[in-house]
């Protein structure tokens, strides 16, 4: 991965990142906002020490550990990147209330247009500010999109100590099973939230969005 200074990752603020999307998609993942990092390189989950491709891969989702370089495979396994918030920050506490509120709405649509079997949001805070869902915890959801159902995952911020990489592949591999099960409709979703991992520490026991350099 290349180096930057940090007046190139400032260079890179409220710099927009281009989704990896395709209609009909297994799982679209939905990240809070792209950090500098991000927004610097062009590719998703780019900071050093987020997990979401270490884990994306010990959850069975790929076949092999992938850089973020390596993000347009992600459409051959029939999976894809979006966020709820459109423009990169270094911290996601630097995100207004009605940002979080509209890019809920964006979202929604751009999911409505997908089709994408399951939308991942990868945080429960980011979750329940964009959908205005206080009490929504990691698992699946009641809510759906169009036919598209919602699966809330715990943010993959090495800043996350409620979550280690393990237990945060359990999770990932639940949804895993749950998108490729064919036969799996609303009772499927619920039969899926029963499962030990969903009861891992609720993210926003502790303000781990807030304080996440990103």
């Amino acid at each position: 991965m290349p180096r930057f200074t940090p007046a190139q990752l400032q260079a890179a603020r409220d710099r927009l990142v281009p989704d990896v999307v395709a209609p009909d998609l297994r799982v679209l993942f939905c990240g809070i906002n792209p950090g500098l990092m991000t927004a610097a390189t062009g590719h998703h989950f780019a900071r050093p020490g987020n997990r979401f491709w270490p884990v994306l891969h010990l959850s069975g989702f790929t076949p092999r550990l992938l850089a973020p370089a390596e993000q347009q495979e992600l459409l051959s396994y029939g999976l894809g990147i979006t966020n709820v918030v459109a423009r990169a920050s270094a911290r996601a506490d630097e995100l207004t209330a009605e940002e979080y509120r509209e890019g809920g709405r964006l979202l929604a649509a751009k999911v409505a247009r997908l089709r994408p079997r399951w939308l991942a949001v990868v945080g429960v805070t980011a979750y329940r500010a964009a959908f205005d869902d206080r009490k929504a915890q990691v698992g699946p959801q009641e809510r759906t999109i169009g036919d598209t159902r919602v699966w809330v995952l715990p943010n993959p911020s090495g800043l996350n100590a409620h979550w280690t990489a393990a237990t945060m592949a359990e999770e990932f591999a639940r949804l895993r099973v749950a998108a490729d099960d064919d036969g799996a409709g609303a009772g499927g979703a619920a039969d899926a939230g029963s499962g030990a991992a969903g009861g891992v520490a609720d993210e926003a026991a502790a303000p781990v969005r807030a304080a996440e350099p990103r």
